[in-house]
């Protein structure tokens, strides 16, 4: 199949309706029926405002996350027409990639995009 992989980056200390954002967002792309998604937290990073992001052993707040989706472009768009709708602002990455499934034994049930 032909799709994009998004990536998405936030700190752990951003909130959207009182939740990590991270974890906002994994709700809605499961809500929405995306195929999968990996979240990933970092130890150290640089945001878009060249400042320093980095976990304390004390302070776990700025620590840097990612959230990486494969989907179809449909897939992609319903997920930017919701955070459009609801006025959520982050970073993202996006790359046009082939995806699927190797072998019998190891593919799930197939799904209409």
């Amino acid at each position: 199949m032909q799709g994009f992989q998004l990536t998405l980056f936030t700190i752990e200390n951003r909130r959207h309706h009182g939740k990590q954002l991270s974890h906002w967002l994994l709700q809605i792309l499961r809500e929405l029926q995306i195929r999968g998604a990996t979240h990933t937290v970092a130890a150290e990073g640089i945001g878009h405002d060249h400042r320093f992001h980095t976990w304390h052993f004390l302070e776990l707040a700025d620590r840097p996350e990612e959230i990486t989706v494969i989907a179809t472009e449909q897939e992609v768009q319903r997920l930017f027409d919701r955070l459009a709708q609801e006025d959520v602002q982050v970073f993202y990455a996006k790359t046009p990639v082939e995806f699927g499934f190797l072998g019998k034994s190891s593919a799930p049930e197939t799904q209409s995009p």
